[in-house]
């Protein structure tokens, strides 16, 4: 089944940047929509940005001018540039994809640390 890969984590200062990246593996149907989301401790998972395999992306408000999501069909690849990093960016970036075949894949996870 797939599999989605992230990397690109890390601790950072604020106002740093870091890059994420997530490659899906062992496709077999189109992947149609891909989005990251995050969680930080003691919180539930939360939207950060999405984007349809046509390109339209969708933010969440707390990120909108800081962070640009994207993707590359042809590599299975989604990626998150993150700039002007807060504290509250703290937590762990999960890849998620819309399979094809109706399904719904996340990655295993990347810890993104701020420090103030």
């Amino acid at each position: 089944q797939v599999q989605l890969v992230e990397s690109g984590g890390g601790l950072v200062q604020a106002g740093g940047s870091l890059r994420l990246s997530c490659v899906a593996s062992k496709i077999i149907f189109t992947i149609s929509d891909m989005g990251w989301y995050r969680q930080a401790p003691g919180k539930q998972r939360e939207l950060v940005a999405t984007i349809t395999r046509r390109g339209y992306t969708n933010y969440a408000e707390s990120v909108k001018g800081r962070f640009t999501i994207s993707r590359d069909n042809a590599k299975n690849a989604l990626y998150l540039q993150m700039n002007s990093l807060k504290p509250e960016d703290t937590g762990v970036y999960y890849c998620n994809a819309v399979i094809g075949d109706g399904t719904t894949r996340w990655g295993q996870g990347t810890q993104v640390t701020v420090s103030s």
